[in-house]
């Protein structure tokens, strides 16, 4: 099983995004800038919405990895 990365892993695949936003562009800003398998899939796994800060973005991943 991966690991879960930490929120500070996270934010820094996605320095460059304008919030609020969605599952697919947290996704392909992180592709972007190289983040790892374990980055991609805890955003893959957060749900489908618009998200208005990093912190949301930070919740979103522990709220679905605690599932």
């Amino acid at each position: 099983m991966s690991e879960k990365p930490n929120p500070i892993q996270i934010q820094k695949f996605l320095a460059g995004v304008n919030y609020p936003a969605d599952r697919s562009t947290l996704v392909s800003t992180a592709e972007k800038e190289g983040a790892d398998g374990d980055v991609l899939n805890a955003l893959k796994s957060i749900p489908e919405k618009e998200y208005d800060s990093p912190t949301a973005v930070s919740s979103a991943v522990s709220d679905s990895a605690d599932n």
